[in-house]
């Protein structure tokens, strides 16, 4: 009896390997094969739309788009030969989706933010932004984030919407900047030597653009400094070398002529008994 059991289940297992044996190891090949196909096919594109010179911001979204819709086709397409019913599954699919969508709203405008972010292309890969109170380049731009990279190498990853939802600041979408510091001398020095020397130290820099000109002026009688205004335009490129070397050479020229950069303090006066 035992015997006959055996056999049976024997009896029931070729059977079941016989008929969904070669459906599952062609589901699989389908699989597998699409998603190399669908790897390769989205690299052909991507490298198409490089040569196209087609924005690169546009490039990298895509990217992700044409890669996830090919691997969709792929699953269904593997679901198909394993004999399930693809329109039940596309609609269950679908239910899911929304209940999905409905779960996980925050991440879909993630993803709305990104459609914003190419359409109205405030900025793009490479550029250099400050937003959510992050400054870097921008390496990439994905469904969901942004990633960053500021100048100390970190990688900073924000997601979209929180960019859609802030201020924007692009200091990459022009091809010059302007320089701006404000020097402060003492009420004893001299006024005019010490306007000399800046302008001086400004046309001595040779990333400084002459057009447009270089303005210098007295911006402010403080409480214990006579201030002035520096405002000098550069390439973007330039900007930060310019930007620090100008504070140094602003400290180092004045300490040669002798003119003083006052500081806070605070003198304290005591009565003698």
């Amino acid at each position: 009896m035992e015997n006959i059991d055996i056999q049976k289940y024997i009896d029931m297992a070729v059977l079941y390997a016989s008929e969904y044996g070669f459906k599952i190891i062609a589901a699989l090949i389908i699989f597998l094969l699409g998603k190399w196909v669908a790897k390769k096919l989205t690299a052909f594109i991507k490298k198409m739309m490089h040569k196209a010179k087609i924005d690169k911001t546009l490039v990298e979204f895509s990217e992700s788009i044409i890669y996830f819709t090919l691997l969709l086709m792929v699953v269904i397409a593997a679901l198909n030969q394993l004999g399930v019913n693809t329109t039940s599954f596309v609609a269950v699919f679908g239910a899911a989706t929304l209940a999905i969508g409905l779960a996980l709203q925050g991440s879909f405008s993630n993803i709305g933010a990104a459609v914003l972010i190419i359409l109205f292309r405030p900025f793009k890969v490479g550029d250099v932004i400050e937003t959510g109170g992050v400054t870097g380049e921008v390496t990439d731009i994905n469904l969901f984030s942004t990633i960053l990279t500021p100048v100390d190498k970190r990688v900073v990853i924000v997601p979209n919407a929180s960019i859609i939802g802030a201020n924007i600041t692009n200091f990459s979408n022009r091809e010059q900047r302007r320089v701006d510091h404000v020097f402060g001398i003492g009420y004893d020095d001299d006024l005019k030597l010490a306007k000399e020397t800046l302008m001086e130290i400004v046309k001595a820099d040779k990333r400084i653009l002459s057009e447009p000109e270089p303005f210098i002026a007295v911006s402010e009688l403080a409480d214990s400094s006579v201030n002035f205004v520096v405002r000098a335009w550069t390439l973007t490129d330039d900007y930060w070398g310019v930007y620090f070397d100008m504070l140094e050479s602003v400290k180092l020229t004045f300490d040669e002529k002798g003119i003083s950069i006052p500081y806070p303090q605070m003198d304290v006066h005591t009565d003698k008994q």
